[in-house]
């Protein structure tokens, strides 16, 4: 049976991380792995290693591009589809919401669509990924020492937040409606290679090590779980492989730090002074506290965080001074 697997927005940080795993294990259920990206800023085809480990194929393509996507699946009889493509930085959402109205929810509103009418309601061996983001479901309160489960109320903050809560939605509607063959997965914060210098810890390594002021919104108290990308990716498959269609899986690593933990981390790592750090305007909507409860993977499908705090970001440092380095 050729088993395909299409990836959008694999030239991003998970989606390259994730093709990147797959060429290490090489998975014998997928005959070739396309991927389609329309390669914004924080994409980067480089970020993607492959060797003839995989049958690799990459398209150039919009996910909102109808005619594109129907070929795309058609031309290489796609039965598996990770919806990596996203616009991600809550900031740039704050500023154009539009842009992300129109990435996380119509483009993935057209990739379900396009699946539905190319699988004509023939879902035998087949299942749709939806990448989501712990973000849907709001703030923890600072003091909670609970965390969200799959049950827990949505209640998006930030147009980014807002734009992931519609697209898993519309993507669960699929499934009730039509029985469509829709899993999602909610993960904390990622950290590890190929992520884009805007976000938080390549940021601080950056200017770090260029001892440039590194800002720090507000107080520095925000709490996020950090997960290396290479767990997520491992729990990504896990999904494809053996989740129950019409499910939700929360991804976390159960490691808490607040922003100035991180900073600190790194300064001391590297070897800087505290004094780089610089406290500045908080971000609007800025949610105190995420945290997931990943006990339904955990129980359910077997997966185990591999990669302890201490461990992977030493090496996501070590990745970025040899990055920073070349440029």
């Amino acid at each position: 049976m050729n088993n395909n697997l299409l990836i959008t927005g694999g030239a991003g940080f998970i989606g390259s991380n994730f093709i990147n795993m797959l060429n290490h294990i090489n998975i014998p259920e997928f005959n070739s792995i396309i991927n389609i990206d329309k390669l914004t800023y924080a994409a980067n085809t480089n970020n993607i290693k492959v060797n003839d480990n995989i049958n690799y194929i990459f398209y150039k393509i919009d996910i909102g591009d109808t005619s594109a996507v129907t070929e795309i699946l058609k031309r290489h009889n796609v039965n598996y589809i990770i919806n990596f493509a996203a616009e991600t930085h809550v900031d740039n959402s704050i500023l154009n919401p539009n842009v992300f109205i129109k990435t996380n929810v119509l483009g993935t509103a057209n990739l379900l669509t396009c699946a539905k009418q190319y699988w004509q309601n023939d879902y035998k061996n087949k299942k749709f990924i939806q990448i989501s983001t712990d973000e849907v479901y709001g703030s923890l309160s600072e003091e909670s020492s609970s965390k969200f489960t799959e049950s827990s109320p949505l209640e998006p903050h930030s147009p980014y937040s807002a734009s992931k809560t519609s697209a898993d939605l519309i993507a669960l509607s699929y499934y009730y409606t039509y029985k469509f063959p829709v899993l999602i997965t909610r993960c904390s914060n990622n950290y590890g290679p190929n992520q884009h210098k805007e976000k938080l810890i390549p940021l601080i390594i950056f200017n770090a090590l260029n001892d440039f002021p590194i800002p720090i919104y507000g107080d520095g108290m925000n709490v996020r779980d950090w997960i290396n990308v290479r767990d997520y990716c491992d729990a990504i498959l896990n999904v494809l492989l053996n989740g129950r269609v019409g499910e939700v899986y929360n991804v976390g690593a159960n490691t808490e730090k607040t922003n100035i933990e991180i900073a600190n981390t790194i300064l001391d790592y590297l070897n800087k002074p505290k004094a780089l750090i610089q406290y500045v305007e908080d971000r609007l909507g800025h949610d105190r506290h995420y945290g997931v409860d990943a006990s339904k993977i955990i129980n359910e499908l077997g997966w185990q965080q591999t990669i302890p705090f201490e461990v992977g970001i030493i090496n996501t440092i070590e990745y970025y001074k040899n990055i920073f380095n070349l440029n």
